[in-house]
């Protein structure tokens, strides 16, 4: 497993391991599948039943004193009955697998769903969201439509086909002799299709997840875009993955025809071949003419699966391809994982925490975050920051700060050493406890899809209007509330588009207040909005870093001249710490920081 790319297992699995894997991912397809195959049975075998009839019908129906109409419509009854129970059998057995289909891949696309979720940062961000999202979605899709139809070919055709070669061989065993040579030749010819439609549907898949990654950019980007007149440069990237997608396709689609051509081909020798050898056998008396004629009727229940079978055998392609992608997410171990019930909660008291010996490397390809030896973002941090204490975090871009602030909440693991909260170790508290007691707000504020009500319910989802609106008031955002057209009730937009960059902010800060965690960490984010909603930013602030832990990633450092304690990082290390005013006495690389801060808000002050 790595970080900046998915295992190759299932890439290297055959499609009966990557079918038997999944089926072991989807244990309502398991349960569901004994009752499916029974009825499938009972369909193919009703098929058969047919040119046995007609056999029946010809060879003893038909006598040198005229034709025995009792035994006709005997026969005639037993096929019709034949049909009846085939065609409902056939109606039962879709319906059936339809229902269990797809109940079984929901669950898998909700496990693949939170698999995902479950993934480490590294993982989130090396991994294109399109070619995630495609995971879950089409690549899925492609096993759902397997399932329903190309799955039940392959069971019904080749059951069918199986039976009428084993009742030609009761018929007649030369004339099953002639069919039977024709299987070597059968399977070598789909064997060789089978392996090169492998490789290409897979290549399929994943140009379809490239082709997502890049809409996706394309939708969201649109405004910097436009922006940035480089519509034309996005139009050839765009172009490109298109491209590749229609190149992947066509070399799909004719080896597809290839082999559907092979097989039509292969049927018509069959054919041939019997309808000459049968010939030869009544015109010596080996077999009657009831034989023969039925003989002819079971090759065409052999030949047409065999025609079926091709394009099923692609559909099969195209989901076993789908299925190795789906596979691929779900093969990758978290880095951080939720130590679940064997986890323990944090004390319910008010939060510190502790660095002991702490370094953070990020991994190289081919390895794990655990075994990662690639630049390290943060060494040997030791530090401790009491409950209650309000802590700045400083430093130039690079030196360490987020990684710090994400160590602290748990979105990594680090390489060696141990994080503590509450003087426990944060790896072994469970996801539900941690995230309950310990939030972050990120520099940029994100939305999601409906009202202001409805994102900072996110925070508390029992929370009702009133006490979100009393949340508001505590932080000193009512009079912007009031100023929103629709109140609480105002819609935000898709990822928060039809507010300010500072109102979005705004939101998620009442987000944070409203789930009220002891320890809260604060990515800030006031470089990009005007003074007014500066102001309401910082007045939201205050009121929510009252009576909590606060670390404060601080990129004003008016921030941390207000701290009760400043931590300076520079190339991963902590090289300073203390309050404000002691740092600023010791000059160092704080001294710097400072001095370079005040000197651009005071060119910032005098404009051009």
């Amino acid at each position: 497993m790595t970080a900046t790319t998915l295992p190759p297992r299932s890439a290297r699995a055959g499609a009966l391991t990557t079918i038997r894997r999944g089926l072991r991912l989807s244990p309502e397809l398991r349960r569901g599948l004994p009752g499916t195959l029974a009825l499938a049975v009972v369909a193919t075998a009703g098929r058969v039943i047919i040119p046995v009839a007609i056999q029946q019908v010809i060879d003893r129906g038909i006598t040198s004193s005229g034709v025995d109409m009792g035994f006709v419509m005997q026969m005639c009854a037993l096929a019709l009955g034949a049909v009846l129970v085939t065609a409902g059998a056939t109606g039962w057995m879709h319906l059936r697998l339809a229902k269990v289909s797809e109940t079984a891949l929901s669950g898998l696309r909700v496990r693949a769903f939170r698999h995902i979720h479950d993934l480490s940062m590294l993982h989130q961000a090396a991994e294109q969201r399109g070619a995630l999202v495609s995971r879950v979605t089409s690549d899925v899709d492609e096993i759902s439509r397997f399932m329903q139809w190309a799955g039940l070919q392959l069971i019904t055709n080749g059951g069918q086909a199986l039976l009428a070669l084993v009742v030609m061989f009761v018929y007649s065993v030369p004339l099953g002799a002639v069919v039977a040579a024709s299987l070597p030749l059968i399977a070598v010819v789909m064997r060789w299709f089978q392996r090169r439609l492998d490789a290409a549907y897979l290549t399929v898949r994943e140009k379809v997840g490239r082709l997502l990654a890049v809409l996706a950019e394309v939708v969201v980007g649109a405004p910097v875009i436009r922006a940035y007149g480089i519509e034309d440069r996005v139009r050839r990237r765009l172009a490109v993955a298109i491209e590749e997608h229609r190149v992947a396709g066509t070399r799909t689609g004719v080896l597809s025809s290839s082999f559907s051509g092979a097989a039509e081909v292969l049927s018509a020798l069959v054919l041939a071949a019997v309808v000459v050898v049968g010939t030869l056998l009544a015109v010596r008396g080996s077999s009657t003419v009831g034989e023969v004629i039925a003989f002819m009727f079971l090759v065409q229940l052999f030949i047409q699966p065999i025609q079926i079978l091709g394009e099923a055998v692609n559909e099969a392609q195209t989901a076993v391809a789908g299925w190795r992608r789906v596979l691929d997410v779900l093969d990758l171990e978290p880095d951080v994982a939720d130590p679940g019930p064997d986890g323990v909660d944090l004390p319910n008291w008010p939060l510190g925490a502790t660095f002991e010996s702490v370094t953070f490397r990020y991994p190289r390809a081919g390895e794990s975050a655990a075994e990662a030896t690639g630049p390290a973002a943060l060494i040997d941090v030791s530090v401790r920051i009491e409950p209650k204490q309000k802590v700045a975090v400083v430093g130039e871009t690079g030196s360490g700060k987020t990684t710090f602030a994400k160590l602290l909440t748990r979105l990594m693991d680090p390489t060696e050493g141990v994080v503590r909260i509450g003087d426990v170790d944060v790896s072994t508290v469970r996801f539900r406890s941690l995230r309950d007691r310990v939030v972050m707000v990120p520099q940029e504020g994100m939305l999601f899809s409906g009202s202001v009500a409805d994102n900072v319910r996110m925070g508390r989802p029992d929370a009702t209007d009133d006490e979100i609106e009393e949340t508001f008031r505590e932080l000193g955002l009512d009079g912007w509330l009031e100023e929103l057209p629709l109140g609480l009730h105002t819609p935000v937009g898709e990822r928060g588009s039809a507010l300010s960059v500072g109102e979005r902010q705004l939101v998620t800060l009442a987000r944070a207040a409203i789930a009220d965690p002891d320890l809260l960490v604060l990515d800030e984010a006031t470089s990009a909005v005007d003074p007014v909603t500066e102001q309401r930013i910082n007045r939201a602030l205050e009121g929510l870093a009252s009576g909590r832990t606060v670390v404060t990633i601080a990129h004003r450092l008016s921030t941390a001249e207000q701290a009760d304690r400043v931590l300076v990082f520079d190339q991963g290390r902590i090289v300073q710490d203390g309050p404000h005013a002691q740092l600023l006495a010791e000059g160092g690389v704080y001294g710097r920081l400072y001095e370079s801060w005040r000197r651009g808000t005071s060119a910032d002050r005098r404009g051009p």
